[in-house]
């Protein structure tokens, strides 16, 4: 498979997950999802840029931040 087409799809996933959490629709599973996708992508406030797709669903998500 080629990169392009999986950058696309990482990108469009991100992008329906977010949709779906600012919503307010998401469900409990539909969180999970959410919250599985960026921990597998070693998502952290640190390391995403501020105007990716991942960041965007990262800030969106209803859960406090914790510190380490």
């Amino acid at each position: 498979m080629d990169r392009k087409v999986l950058e696309e799809l990482h990108e469009g996933v991100a992008k329906d997950l977010l949709a779906k959490v600012k919503s307010g629709e998401a469900s409990a599973s539909e969180l999970s999802v959410a919250t599985k996708f960026l921990k597998d992508n070693g998502a952290c406030l640190e390391v995403i840029s501020t105007e990716s797709p991942m960041a965007n669903l990262l800030e969106a998500l209803p859960f406090e931040e914790m510190s380490h």
